[in-house]
């Protein structure tokens, strides 16, 4: 689908008039090229960049006046849920209907952010995209000069997660009836005997926004802080990964030897933030019974050089603990144990800071109650602090002090950062043995908002991007990360949905091109392009003031037009199907069930490294099964020893048969078991089956029984 087309299908009706007008900006160059003999001149460049310029100052305006709208009718809702909140506990408590009206307004001011969001990466696109078309088509470099235009007027910076923040708190008032989940935010929760399953997705830039709209409906953003504002720097989480030149700690993640180990030092906020967090963990495998392990203990940001070189000892770094009595002895002592542990570890495998990683963090989970807790992390970005280059980026420090929390490090070349295209979401759930997750995150993750990458590591992909010289396994991912994750919506799958049609607000997921790419240019990865496709509805509605709905596919989603249920309602699954496979929603040819290639091969030198998690049992498999192979040996041994015994010269020429047979099966056998073991050891990714070695014995059987027919009767 070319652009234009996917833009006129897309746009918001009540912003209409404030998109790009693509169209005619493309026309203009087209006329101008045309009336021109294609030659560019200087007066139609100026003309172009006046009507650029144009543009863009409407989009910027109507971005601002929208965004301080949206701020406004938040701060008034904040003043209508307080005045709801505080009737409570008065003689005339608030209604059901008081709240019910609360939340409707809260989701239609849910509903404003996420058009707001994607009218903003939408015209963003535009501006791409004719830029591009430009300098294409008249030899002119526009790009340079107009993104100077772009960041003096930066709509498409805007961030919206103080907004996220602010609704979290009043929906889940809202949604609690004034009885929000207490507990201590920082509370991992202690309950045994539960299943914990962590699984992590990559998500389109496109689709972040939505997606915390989404998730807030269900859990509150957890907030550490709740006595201050929030600001851009409380969700940043920085992490410095230690390794050795030989890169042991990225090779043992990245195979998932058991017990391997990554070692890190993270800290919250910026650059001031005084306490770092010294943190491991450790791989283990699920036949040992064991559990994978995170563990830390905190350290003052001016001990932590002379505690990596064993200057500052552990004793030291306890000593205000014990005095302050805020923990028992035995929490001491387990984290002396590990600090001790790790000191050893860095000393001894001579660790240092290898890859530092950046992101913002938006964490969903019931304070102190951590049976499911989500966390999507943005502006993920890797970046390089060793010296294998012979450049100490640290100068002798812990961390380079040249970057802090301002994304994108514009200020670092291109050698030494690596900014990862999507976001990062991470699903940790809690559930008694044979409970199902809650069926909202189920279809959450099955969505088309999400992508699963199962075992992503921020340092493995770190490392490997970013030191590739230095490798030669690389993870499963890294050779596809040029396809495009993004998948189209299918009917009534979850989404923000309105109940009146005055702007759609969901979203489809797929690809749209220039005409030049359309006929075989290959769009730049990591581009930020929006691609939401409008789902057409039928009898519109003007009520301004509907609610907006979180459709899960199930019952609650409510269509636009009430017409639709009482009209064939037994053929509307097969009209639902036609409509999706016959009109623009199919455009978007992306498979549904994953967007990953079933064959890729890695680059030049590389191997791609699967890990293969081998148990106890598969040795014993492994042995039993050469045992049985033994066993049918001595069978047809025996049968051969008494056909030489107690036979004739007939059972002569089939005892060669059989003795023929027994030799094969034992060699056979003792290859194939050879074989199974190294591979096994070595971790393997193998066909251990045997697809000949049963044909081949009843086959030579079935000769040697031929035989002695064959030669009794003649």
């Amino acid at each position: 689908m070319k652009f234009g087309e996917h833009l006129k299908s897309s746009l918001i009706r009540d912003y209409n008039f404030y998109y790009i007008s693509y169209d005619d900006l493309k026309k203009e160059l087209k006329n101008g090229l045309k009336s021109n003999g294609n030659n560019w001149s200087t007066a139609l460049e100026e003309n172009f960049l006046s009507s650029l310029e144009a543009e863009l100052d409407k989009v910027y305006t109507f971005q601002k006046v929208k965004g301080a709208e949206i701020s406004r009718r938040i701060k008034d809702s904040e003043l209508n849920v307080k005045e709801v909140i505080d009737l409570i506990d008065s003689e005339t408590p608030p209604l059901e209907q008081d709240f019910e009206d609360l939340e409707e307004e809260l989701s239609d001011v849910i509903a404003d952010v996420h058009d707001l969001a994607k009218f903003t990466r939408l015209n963003y696109t535009g501006f791409q995209k004719i830029i591009k078309k430009h300098d294409k088509q008249t030899g002119w470099n526009l790009k340079p000069i107009f993104h100077v235009r772009l960041d003096a007027k930066p709509f498409f910076k805007e961030n919206y997660d103080s907004m996220v923040v602010k609704i979290s708190t009043l929906y889940d008032l809202v949604r609690t009836r004034g009885n929000p989940v207490k507990g201590d935010s920082a509370a991992g929760g202690g309950q045994q005997n539960f299943v914990r399953q962590t699984t992590k997705y990559w998500v389109h830039p496109d689709n972040i926004t939505e997606l915390k709209l989404i998730i807030l409906k269900h859990l509150p953003v957890l907030v550490f802080n709740t006595n201050k504002e929030f600001e851009k720097e409380d969700s940043a989480i920085t992490s410095i990964y230690y390794d050795n030149k030989n890169l042991d700690l990225y090779y043992g993640r990245l195979r998932k030897d058991e017990g391997a180990e990554a070692h890190r030092l993270r800290w919250y906020g910026g650059m001031s933030s005084d306490t770092i967090f010294v943190e491991r963990k450790t791989h283990r495998e699920d036949w040992t019974g064991e559990k994978s392990v995170k563990a830390r203990f905190p350290l003052k940001e001016k001990h932590v050089n002379s505690f990596m070189k064993g200057e500052f000892t552990v004793p030291q770094a306890f000593e205000k603990m014990r005095k302050d009595g805020k923990k028992s002895i035995k929490e001491i002592e387990n984290l002396e144990a590990l600090a001790m542990e790790t000191q050893y570890t860095v000393l001894k495998d001579k660790l240092r800071p290898v890859v530092r990683s950046f992101y913002n963090r938006t964490a969903f989970q019931l304070p102190g109650d951590a049976r499911v807790r989500i966390s999507l992390d943005t502006e993920l970005t890797m970046v390089r602090e060793d010296d294998f280059d012979g450049i100490d980026r640290t100068n002798g420090n812990w961390r380079r002090m040249d970057i802090g929390v301002d994304w994108p490090f514009n200020q670092l070349p291109p050698k030494d950062v690596e900014r990862f295209p999507y976001a990062v979401l991470e699903v940790k759930l809690q559930t008694q043995l044979g409970q199902e997750p809650p069926e909202w995150v189920r279809n959450l993750i099955s969505s088309h908002l999400v992508e699963a990458v199962p075992k992503f590591s921020k340092f493995i992909h770190g490392v490997a991007t970013l030191l590739p010289q230095r490798i030669d396994l690389i993870p499963f991912w890294l050779p596809q990360m040029n396809v495009d994750i993004r998948k189209p919506m299918l009917p009534n799958e979850i989404g923000i949905y309105r109940n009146n049609n005055h702007s759609n607000t969901n979203t489809s997921s797929g690809e749209y091109m220039d005409e030049e790419e359309l006929i075989g240019n290959n769009t730049q990865f990591g581009s930020i392009e929006q691609v939401d496709n409008q789902l057409q509805q039928a009898n519109d509605s003007n009520n301004e003031n509907a609610p907006l709905l979180i459709s899960n596919g199930q019952s609650q989603h409510q269509q636009s037009s009430l017409s639709r249920s009482h009209k064939l309602p037994i053929l509307q699954p097969i009209i639902d199907k036609f409509n999706y496979w016959f009109t623009d929603e199919n455009t978007y040819k992306v498979s549904r069930d994953t967007v990953f290639e079933s064959k890729f091969a890695a680059p030049a030198g590389k191997k791609i490294c699967v890990p293969v998690r081998v148990e106890p049992k598969v040795y014993f498999a492994t042995e039993r099964t050469f045992l049985s192979w033994i066993s049918i040996a001595l069978i047809l041994s025996a049968t051969t020893t008494s056909l030489l015994t107690y036979g004739d010269k007939v059972s002569l020429a089939a005892s060669v048969g059989f003795f023929i047979t027994t030799v094969l099966t034992i060699l056979y056998s003792a290859s194939i078991y050879i074989w199974r073991v190294i591979n096994i050891r070595s971790k393997v990714v193998a066909n251990y089956d045997d697809r000949y070695g049963p044909t081949g014995i009843c086959v030579c059987l079935a000769l040697s029984v031929f035989a002695t027919f064959l030669f009794r009767v003649l």
